[in-house]
């Protein structure tokens, strides 16, 4: 994406700095900062003072940062924007219990697929990777599939260059052809799914959700389970996103 011609280039390094910061857990000196952010020393410190005044960083007792705890309520702020109408929640969490595995939403957000919601149980595999916001898996996962599913094939191959093709495991596919190929004769009533192209030994199935809003016209709900487990229960968890859709849908 082209820069504005009116960026502020002080909240442009600010962001920076909280990314920089963000990868490093155990938090991050200014020296070290400055050096990842490619700032002057001056500058770096400046903007650690006021983020952390803001409540974004967080400076401990040796003088390192680290995020603050207002990222967790802009996180917040973010799964509450995702997820809405108030009713998503409710029938994520419907679909996790009936089925007893992990459910999943998402939808297209400033031209990437994004996970909208999430609501884990116990018959699946803890996916770190998929909370809201995640969108760097669409050619991937079974949420990604189907929503590119009902692109043009020019948009799509736009968007999955935008997000890179990242290969997860072996079985990822990384080729746009063979992605076109494996959604070449889908419809919206068909079942996504795939095995270990996201996360190794886990399978995930997907179903298509259309709304009433033509700006945001289709969602995508799934469910993930481990592959041997996943095999058994198919026409279960199909049956169950069936039914979750089409409360989405109502």
């Amino acid at each position: 994406m082209e820069p504005p011609s009116d960026l502020i280039q002080s909240v442009s390094r600010a962001l920076r700095i909280l990314e920089a910061v963000g990868a490093s857990p155990g938090g991050c000196n200014p020296k070290v900062v400055a050096r990842r952010c490619d700032l002057h020393l001056s500058t770096t410190y400046h903007l650690l003072r006021t983020l952390a005044y803001e409540g974004y960083l967080a400076r401990t007792s040796e003088g390192d940062y680290r995020l603050g705890l207002e990222i967790s309520d802009r996180f917040r702020d973010l799964q509450a924007s995702l997820t809405r109408p108030p009713r998503v929640a409710a029938v994520l969490r419907h679909l996790a219990d009936t089925t007893g595995h992990s459910a999943y939403l998402a939808r297209f957000v400033d031209d990437r697929v994004a996970i909208a919601g999430v609501v884990e149980a116990a018959g699946s595999p803890h996916l770190e990777d998929l909370i809201p916001g995640f969108d760097e898996a669409p050619h991937a996962t079974a949420l990604g599939k189907a929503l590119l599913s009902r692109l043009p094939s020019r948009r799509r191959h736009d968007l999955v260059r935008g997000a890179g093709m990242r290969p997860f495991t072996s079985r990822t596919i990384r080729d746009l052809a063979a992605l076109d190929a494996e959604l070449a004769g889908t419809d919206v009533d068909t079942v996504f799914v795939e095995h270990g192209q996201f996360r190794g030994g886990v399978s995930c199935a997907a179903m298509l959700v259309p709304t009433a809003d033509p700006e945001d016209p289709w969602w995508a709900i799934a469910v993930s389970a481990a592959s041997p487990t996943f095999a058994g229960r198919r026409e279960r968890l199909a049956a169950g996103l069936r039914v979750a859709a089409g409360d989405l849908a109502a």
